[in-house]
């Protein structure tokens, strides 16, 4: 039957079975011999719980069993699954700062804890429809795309990139963090719109200062990341997992493509030179981008298409990434197009010429 869920506590069982002295709990795995619920367990057992449709099957040391029904969520539980997750939300987000003197540590483990209240705690999807939880989370991804920001712009201010702006490095890199960590949790509360929003809204001002010049030869780490986040953009904006409007998504393509496009094979020419460069595109990251990228050319407008097809084409011949697909997608429809606009205007001569 495999892994039984354990039981938190024993109040629970205690409300329907007074008699019942829990010492401890554990997992069981094995048949269960179900046996009627009025029998009262008196002795002290050990007990495992199992999740049965709306019943818990509680397993006795003993090899038997007494169902028992499923608790409804009471308006308390609520309050308390609220309050654990927005507390654990604004640690996770940084929103009030760095938790000081645990900082990284305890950061990392409110992301862990809100990753598993999203996808085994069905009272966080309750909770997530609460307005006062959406607006922290929405507070909290601002927040950190508007911090990233400054600290970004930051780094053209300092003489140098090598010298004396570790600290402020590192924390251009867990902002860059906690964006990828957000973007696998976000699309969980439906919230992911506010991420691609604000990520496209700063694209270009991104773009502007990693292309500066002072970044020429440095920051790998950064622009490697840097077109990690995008790709989870690029897929929500691409696959329909979110919304925007046309001119929007135009400009996230015509804003990051040709970064991407000019990236990997810099990327690829320093980790021939150099034995060990760490920072590349790897196989998976390259098939998400240009997957992404393909359809996200495919919800356009036809005009927009030609136009980002046309400059893949003058550049084809540097191979990444592949629009084939995308091209032979177009052709067809312009083809298509064309033909029932010829139909539309030979039927309307027809009509003209009768009447």
């Amino acid at each position: 039957m495999g892994r039984f869920r354990p039981i938190a506590h024993s109040a629970f069982l205690r409300h329907f079975v007074p008699n019942l002295n829990l010492h401890w709990i554990s997992f069981f795995s094995g048949t269960p011999l179900l046996i009627p619920s009025t029998e009262i367990v008196s002795e002290d057992c050990k007990i495992y719980g199992i999740p049965l449709k709306n019943h818990l099957v509680f397993m006795l040391s003993s090899f038997k069993a007494i169902i028992l029904p499923q608790p409804q969520i009471k308006p308390v539980q609520l309050v308390i699954a609220k309050d654990i997750f927005v507390s654990a939300i604004r640690i996770a987000m940084s929103i009030d700062g760095s938790c000081l003197p645990f900082g990284d540590v305890l950061r990392t483990s409110a992301q862990e804890q809100v990753d598993y209240m999203l996808s085994k705690d069905k009272d966080t999807l309750i909770v997530m429809a609460d307005d006062e939880v959406k607006s922290v989370v929405r507070t909290g991804v601002y927040n950190t795309i508007n911090s990233f920001e400054k600290d970004l712009a930051s780094l053209l201010l300092v003489p140098s990139l090598e010298l004396g702006t570790a600290d402020n490095n590192d924390r251009i890199m867990r902002k860059l963090s906690d964006l990828e960590w957000m973007c696998n949790v976000l699309p969980k509360m439906d919230l992911m719109k506010n991420l691609v929003s604000d990520w496209a809204a700063i694209s270009n001002q991104i773009l502007r200062i990693v292309e500066d010049k002072k970044l020429d030869q440095v920051m790998w780490g950064l622009k490697i990341k840097l077109i990690e986040v995008t790709c989870k953009v690029l897929e929500a904006v691409g696959y329909g997992g979110v919304i925007l409007p046309a001119a929007c998504r135009v400009q996230l393509l015509k804003s990051w493509f040709p970064y991407i496009r000019k990236m990997k094979p810099l990327l690829d020419s320093k980790g021939t030179e150099e034995n060990g460069f760490p920072y590349k595109m790897d196989q998976d990251l390259c098939q998400a981008i240009e997957g992404a990228i393909v359809s996200l050319v495919l919800t356009l407008p036809s005009n927009d298409q030609a136009d980002i097809l046309a400059d893949w084409i003058r550049s084809r011949e540097i191979g990444y990434p592949d629009l084939s697909e995308a091209f032979e997608v177009w052709c067809y429809r312009t083809k298509s197009a064309k033909r029932r606009l010829v139909e539309g205007l030979d039927g309307n001569s027809d009509a003209v010429i009768s009447a």
